[in-house]
This record gives structure tokens, sequence and C-alpha cells, in this order.
């Protein structure tokens, strides 16, 4: 996990190694200070040597202008790492997920993917900030100090055996009660985006449901138990600060007490006893800084696995980049072909089918017949559980994944369009094309009259998400973007639902002459908008119930003349 995440330093890997020896100049420099200071007392000031003063003093003031100096260079050094560091770590998370497969997708979940790029990410650029930064500084800090005050008071040390093993028993009792705390909290971030995501994709249906009291009321339980968390931990946390106060005085009172003596007969010197009261200081103060850290890195911990294992996941959809370039053309075998989501039950069961290149195919059935599954394998979004499938003649997996996608255009019931101007929505489908290319498939798709009718036209804005554009505008854009592609399979995923019944009939027609050589496939639970294919396919519980045309189930399946008489004759399905 750890060679994971430090192989992303990469060219900040100077400023990470920098930091650590700036780290060590700044605590010589900060440790180094007291000792001067007592130097001065006990022979510029007990001997009124004035200039003796001076040439120290100037030697504090340099030694305090290089701490601070290289203070403000590790800072920087620390933070031009980590800031870079979680850059880095983005990039490739976001690289990763760009590479998943559907599957893969759906087994991490949207929200918790949005989580790991989000605050686990910054959780560990704050961990590695003070790994490369404080890590270095409070270990060196405790033991330069305990050298110094050795140096200078080799009986006081004493006391810091005793003192420092009860700073350091009370620091782990109290980051042991934190650290759940803390890491529940930062846990409860999945949950909260979770909230967030369902409630601003679906805020139309909140509002219309005046269902915003109920919303609200989930979005503030998911951030309560992180606030609650959150003060649980820091509740605990505050106690650190009266121990150290404590511990500090009663090591003062204890160093006031056997300086003294030592000072009245003769073995210690007043400037050395004022050093040690400020080594005191350093040493507690760096162990509560490490204790800090520790527990930082082990709430971080939990952060590290989560995007490691993304980093880690190999896409289970093999690109085969050495893969066949070329598709013959649009035609699709099915072959004894079964699907089913993850470890769930089969949701497509032995299909076999055969579309020769060119057909217009439809795909009817009921709700969780299994259509969209059976089209996802032709463009390969998932691979099969067993059986094939085959387009031009192969396997889709013996294809280049890239290749193969770019010959079959998929244009979904909900739509996405991108902030910009229509045409570089277009464009999505074909980089290089030609105005003139643009203004043929948006006439196959019936976008040019309401396109032509805006002020600016192709170059008209886009808002994010398309919402300047009605439900039915922002499919026949999408259905033209698909066919700017150019591919040999157009599938239809009840793309035209949005679509008045005469503009749909428009679009079908265009697409069968207009668009010969090219296979489609429409699904949709109207009718009217497959009744005219070659071929329609009766879906019903992950099977094929019937394949024919038209004429031929109506007159031999009585599902699909049911399903004709409710659509065209006002029948009812119960009767």
């Amino acid at each position: 996990m750890l060679k994971t995440l430090l192989s992303r330093v990469r060219e900040y890997r100077k400023y990470a190694f920098i930091t650590p020896l700036l780290m060590v100049g700044e605590v010589a420099m900060e440790v180094l200070i007291p000792t001067l200071m007592a130097v001065i007392i006990d022979t510029g000031v007990s001997s009124n040597d004035m200039n003796y003063v001076l040439r120290i003093g100037v030697l504090i003031v340099l030694a305090a202008f290089l701490s601070l100096s290289f203070g403000v260079a590790g800072a920087w050094t620390a933070s031009k790492a980590s800031a870079g560091f979680a850059t880095n770590i983005r990039k490739d998370l976001y690289a990763s997920i760009m590479d998943f497969s559907f599957a893969d997708v759906d087994k991490f979940s949207t929200s918790s993917l949005i989580t790991r790029m989000t605050t686990d990410v910054q959780n560990v650029q704050q961990s590695f900030q003070m790994m490369i930064r404080i890590c270095v500084r409070s270990p060196i800090m405790f033991i330069f100090a305990i050298i110094m005050v050795y140096h200078n008071g080799g009986a006081l040390s004493l006391v810091f055996a005793v003192a420092i093993p009860i700073v350091a028993v009370c620091i782990f009792l109290i980051f042991r009660r934190t650290y759940s705390s803390f890491g529940n909290a930062f846990r409860g971030y999945d949950s909260f985006n979770r909230v967030v995501q369902e409630n601003l994709n679906g805020i139309r249906t909140v509002k219309a449901y005046v269902r915003e009291e109920e919303q609200l009321g989930k979005f503030a339980e998911a951030s309560q138990t992180i606030r609650d968390n959150f003060k649980k931990g820091q509740t605990i946390m505050a106690l650190m600060n009266p121990l150290m106060m404590t511990v500090t005085y009663c090591c003062m009172i204890a160093i006031s007490y056997v300086g003294a003596r030592l000072i009245n007969v003769g073995h210690m010197e007043t400037g050395e006893l004022m050093s040690i009261y400020t080594y005191t200081g350093q040493i507690l103060s760096s162990l509560v800084m490490t204790g800090m850290v520790i527990v930082m890195l082990s709430i971080a911990h939990a952060s590290m696995v989560r995007i490691a294992e993304v980093l880690n996941t190999k896409t289970s959809m093999d690109p085969n980049p050495e893969g066949e370039k070329t598709v013959k053309d649009g035609s699709i075998i099915f072959d004894h072909v079964s699907f089913g989501y993850g470890k769930s039950s089969k949701v497509l069961d032995d299909i076999n089918l055969k579309i020769e290149s060119g057909q217009m195919i439809g795909v009817i059935g009921n709700t969780g017949s299994g259509k969209t599954s059976l089209i996802s394998l032709i463009a390969r979004l998932y691979d099969v559980s067993s059986g094939s499938v085959k387009v031009g003649g192969r396997d889709v997996r013996e294809y280049n994944l890239e290749a193969l996608r770019n010959e079959v255009s998929v244009v979904l019931q909900k739509n996405t369009l991108f902030s910009g101007t229509v045409a570089e929505n277009l464009r999505w489908g074909n980089p290089e094309a030609t105005d003139a290319e643009i203004k043929a498939a948006c006439d196959i798709a019936s976008a040019s009259p309401f396109v032509e009718a805006m002020a600016d036209g192709y170059n008209s804005h886009v808002e994010q998400g398309g919402t300047n554009f009605s439900g039915g505008q922002r499919q026949r854009l999408c259905i033209a973007r698909a066919l700017l592609k150019k591919p040999k399979i157009l599938i239809m995923d009840d793309s035209t639902s949005a679509v008045d019944t005469a503009t749909d009939s428009q679009i079908r027609k265009a697409l069968r002459e207009d668009v010969k050589d090219l296979t489609k496939i429409i699904i949709s639970q109207r009718l009217s908008s497959v009744m005219d294919a070659d071929q329609i396919i009766v879906m019903n519980n992950g099977r094929i119930q019937d394949v024919g045309t038209h004429a031929e189930l109506l007159e031999r399946n009585a599902d699909y003349r049911d399903l004709y008489d409710t659509q065209t004759r006002g029948g009812n399905l119960d009767d």
C-alpha cells in the first residue's frame, strides 16, 4: 500500500527529501538558543562583560534567523511536496476510474469514489506533510533536547526519566480513545456524500413531491453523525492541554528544587537551570506532537487503504490493446449468452440471436426483462458470463476495446450534454466533423429545426447538463452526436421517449433511408417506435420470448397482441 502511494510522489521527490534536512537544521538552531542564553547569563552577565553578551547575542540572533529560515523553507517544501503528491494521486485515481468497466464502478459505488478522490486524498496529503515534517522534527527535537539537558545538568535528567513515561502512557490512552472517533468521522463521509449526491441528482423529484424537509433531515442526520464523532474525539483531545501543563509545571517544580540544591553546592550555574526550563517544554511538546502524528497517520491509514484499493484495481475488462482494430460490418450474433451483474442471479439466460448488418431491430419487453443488459453486451460495456457476442463475425473480446466502441454508438434514455456550445457537444462524436457533417447528422435526428432557430445556431451555448434544452431536444442532439461517429451499429435505448410520435417517426424514417448500411437497434416501450422494424425481439424475464415482424408477432404472440391493443386501441391488459 505505502509503495503504491509513495510512488506517486514522482517529480516532487526532491522536495520530500529536502524537507527533513531543513527540519533537522531548524531544530538544531532552536535547541542551540537556550544553551547560548545560558552562556550569556553564566559568563557575560555574571562578569558584567557586555562585549561578550553582544557577541553571544549576535549568535543567538543568527541562530534564530537560521531557525526561522529553515522552518519557512521546510514549510514551503513540505507544502509543495504534499500538494504535488495529492495532485498526482488525484490524477492517477481519475485515470484509473476512467479505465474502469461499468462493473468496476458498480463495485465501488459513485459516492465512495467521490469520497476517495476528495476527503481521503486530503487526509493522505495532510499525513504526508506531517510525515516528512513533524515526524522528523518532533523526534529530533526530543533527542536533541534530552542531550542538551544531560549536558547542562545531568542529574536533572532523572526528572524526565519519571515524567516521560507518565506523559507517554497518558498520550497513548487519550489517542487510543480518539482514534475510533476520528476514524468513524472520516468513514461517515461516504454516507454524507451519498445523501448529497442523491439530493442534487434528484432535486427536481424532491421539489415535485415537496420532500425538502425530509431530505434536509437526512442531510442533517449524516452531518450530525460526522459532527458527533469529531466532537467526541476533540473533547477527549482537549484533555491534552491541561495534562501537558500539569506535567510541565510539576517538572518545573522538581527541576527548580533539584536545580537550586545543585546551584548551592556549585554543581550548576543559573543560566544552565534556565536553559533546562526551555528544554523541558521542548521535550514534552515534542512527545505530544509525535503522538498526534501517530494518531493522524493511523486515522489516515484507512484512507490510504481505500485509495490504494482503487489504484491497484485492474479493470475487470481487458481492453485488449493488441486486438483487432477493424470491424467488418454491423452484423451481430448472440451465441448461448448468459449474463448477471456480479454475484447476482442471471438477468440474461441462454440468448441466441442473429442480426444482419444494416437491419433495423426493435426490442420490447416489460421493465426488468433484460433489454438494456442485452444491448450493453454489444458495446462491451459488460462482458458475458457465458457464451459469446460476435460483431462483424468476431467475438467482441477479440477486438481492441476502443476500436469496437468507435463502431458501436449507444444513445441512452438519460442523455448527458456538457457545458459549451451545441457544435462542441456534437463533436464528441467526431472531433474532426465538418459543419456540413454536423448539419447532416442533425437533419437525420430532427434536431436541425430547433438548433437553427436559436440566435447563435450551432454555436448556441449549452448549460451544464443541457438544462436549457428540453428532454426531447437533448435526446435528438445525442442521437446526432452518435451518428457523427459514423458507426456500424447504432443502439437507441428508449432514446426517443421524450420525443413526440411524429418526430419519432421522422427520425426512424431518416435512419432507414439515409444510413442504410447502419445496423439500428431500437429499444422502446412504444410499439409505434418499433412496428416498422425488420425484426422485433420480445424480451421476458431475461429470455427472448419471440422474434418476428410486427405482423407475425401480432398473429402468434398473445403478449405482443395485448400490448398492441393497450397502446393503439385503448384495450386493457386485464381483459
